[in-house]
C-alpha cells in the first residue's frame, strides 16, 4: 500500500511561524508534524510514502533524510507550481503515482494509528473510501459531509448544515478503479477554468453522487488538523492522550541540517 502525503501549500494562517517553513515541519510535542504522520503510517500496513512537496521543499527533505521507519520506504516529490493551485493542482500533478491501491492523506491531519488500520481494514467495499467523524457543532473550517449509511452522498464547506452529519478528516483510500476515476476527474477538474483554485475533495463530491465513494467512521478515535496556532496548541493536548510512539523500535537518526530546519 501507497500513502501520499499533500505538503506542498505553506500554511498562510500560521505566519509568521511558516515564513521560512511549511507548516508539515512546525513542531508538535518535540517533532515535527510531518514525523508524527510518518510515524504512524509506519505501524500500519503500508509500504511506501510520497510526499507532494513545494514551498521550502528542502526542509521536507531535511525531515525525511533524518529518519529510519523500519522498512517504510519514503520518498517526496515536488511541484513546481504550488504557488499557482491548491491541492486539487498538486493531485493532479501527483496523478502518476495514483496506480493500484493508494491512501491521500493531508499534510495537516494528525491522526493515531488506528484511524488508517480501521481504513485500510474497512476500504475493500469500495472504489473510494473517505475516512470521517462527527460531533455536535461544526464550523467554517470544517470539511463537511452528507451521508447516507456507509454511503457519502456529498462532501464540501458549503454544504446545508441541516444535513450535514459529518466530517471529512482529509484521509481517503483509493483501489485501482477509484484511483482511475479519481484521477480522471482531476484532468477534467484541470481543463476547467475553477480547476488551479480548487480542493481536491470537490473530484471526490463528484464522484460520491455517482456512488463510487464509501464511508470509514473513526469516531472515538484520536485527530486532528492542523490550521491555526490555536490548532497547534489543541494538537499538542490531544496527542497526549493518544499511544506513545516512544515505545515502537524505530529510531530517529540525526541529519546535519535537521536540527537547524526544525529550530
Amino acid at each position: 500500500m501507497k500513502v501520499i502525503i499533500l505538503s506542498a501549500g505553506q500554511g498562510r494562517r500560521l505566519l509568521p511561524l511558516t515564513e521560512s517553513r511549511p507548516k508539515c515541519s512546525l513542531p508538535i510535542n518535540g517533532r515535527p508534524l510531518l514525523e508524527w504522520q510518518l510515524r504512524e503510517v509506519s505501524l500500519c500496513a503500508v509500504d511506501e510514502v510520497v510526499i507532494a512537496t513545494g514551498y521550502e521543499a528542502g526542509v521536507v527533505e531535511e525531515i525525511v533524510a533524518g529518519l529510519e521507519l523500519g522498512d517504510l520506504r519514503i520518498r517526496t516529490e515536488y511541484n513546481p507550481f504550488f504557488e499557482h493551485c491548491d491541492n486539487l493542482g498538486t493531485c493532479w500533478l501527483m496523478r502518476h503515482e495514483m496506480r493500484g491501491e493508494f491512501v491521500v492523506l493531508n499534510g495537516d491531519t494528525l491522526f493515531e494509528a488506528q484511524v488508517l488500520q480501521r481504513l485500510l481494514a474497512e476500504r475493500v467495499n469500495n472504489p473510494i473510501t473517505l475516512v470521517a467523524d462527527h460531533k455536535g457543532h461544526y464550523d467554517d473550517d470544517d470539511m463537511l459531509i452528507v451521508a447516507e449509511g456507509k454511503r457519502l452522498q456529498r462532501v464540501g464547506k458549503r454544504l446545508g448544515l441541516p444535513e450535514v452529519n459529518g466530517e471529512s478528516i482529509g484521509m481517503l483510500a483509493f483501489d485501482a478503479v477509484g484511483g482511475a476515476a479519481f484521477a480522471a476527474r482531476l484532468d477534467a477538474a484541470m481543463r476547467s477554468r475553477e480547476g488551479l483554485g480548487s480542493w481536491y475533495l470537490s473530484a471526490v463530491d463528484a464522484l460520491a453522487r455517482q456512488g463510487l465513494v464509501g464511508i470509514c467512521s473513526i469516531h472515538g478515535l484520536g485527530w486532528c488538523e492542523v490550521d491555526t496556532r490555536l490548532d497547534l496548541a489543541r494538537a499538542e493536548e490531544s496527542m497526549r492522550r493518544w499511544p506513545r510512539l516512544e515505545t515502537s523500535d524505530f529510531s530517529v537518526v540525526p541529519h546535519p541540517r535537521s536540527a537547524a530546519a526544525r529550530e
